[in-house]
């Protein structure tokens, strides 16, 4: 049974055994496995209220057996409301023992015997493994009419700061425009953002950085809520 009472009591110097940067479905499923098998990680989201959140008002999808994302669906049955179903994950997350759902903006990383990552606020993180889940936010560029603005969704900044970092260091990337899809209830406006290069990852190892690892949007490929939500779980099992 889940309790609220954390493995660890989080501080300046704590060092975590996984650092998840993006708290959306692919990062928010990961985190939650890897705390069911006993990992201490640090799941940082650029803001609390986005943590789980999808495009449409109802979540029209079905999600992988024994996945965060089914069971969080499942308890928001039967309107499937997109509130209830981002409200869900996000107390999950948060009563979970050996998760520290931490809102700040990773900027940076740096790698020797730890992971260091810089944050806008100030003070460093430290993990021994790091994943980036941050979806459509490297460098992101949101067009709604004649209108652009730095954004990965609707009032959700982009990860600019990071992946020039991340460009600093070498790896490769590949721009993805795509289309916000129709729900009825906004603008429509479309997104272009970077995604590393297949070429920089063997699995999900970025090949340049050891214990650094890449899922979901900000990777290249074609992916669905339901691939990132499986290759989270996937990517668990390889970082148990």
């Amino acid at each position: 049974m889940l309790t609220s009472t954390p493995r660890s009591f989080p501080h300046t110097g704590h060092v975590y055994d996984v650092a998840v940067i993006g708290a959306g479905l692919a990062g928010s499923e990961l985190a939650w496995h890897l705390a069911q098998a006993g990992q201490d990680v640090l799941l940082v989201t650029q803001s609390l209220d986005s943590v789980g959140n999808l495009f449409h008002p109802t979540v029209q999808e079905e999600f992988p057996a024994g996945s965060l994302m089914q069971m969080s669906l499942e308890k928001s049955l039967p309107d499937r409301s997109l509130w209830v179903f981002h409200r869900n994950v996000k107390q999950t997350l948060e009563l979970t023992p050996g998760i520290h759902l931490l809102q700040s903006c990773v900027t940076g990383l740096a790698h020797n015997d730890l992971f260091h990552l810089s944050t806008w606020e100030g003070p460093e993180r430290l993990a021994r493994k790091v994943v980036l889940a941050v979806g459509s936010f490297l460098d992101a560029r949101l067009t709604i009419g004649q209108i652009t603005e730095e954004s990965g969704r609707l009032s959700e900044i982009a990860y600019g700061f990071l992946h020039q970092d991340l460009l600093d260091k070498g790896f490769e990337f590949s721009e993805v425009t795509q289309q916000s899809p129709e729900t009825g209830e906004a603008v429509p406006y479309t997104v272009t953002f970077q995604t590393l290069s297949t070429s920089e990852l063997e699995g999900f190892q970025l090949k340049r950085m050891p214990g650094l690892h890449a899922l979901g949007r900000c990777v290249a490929g074609d992916h669905t809520y339901q691939s990132v939500t499986r290759d989270a779980m996937t990517l668990a099992e390889v970082l148990k």
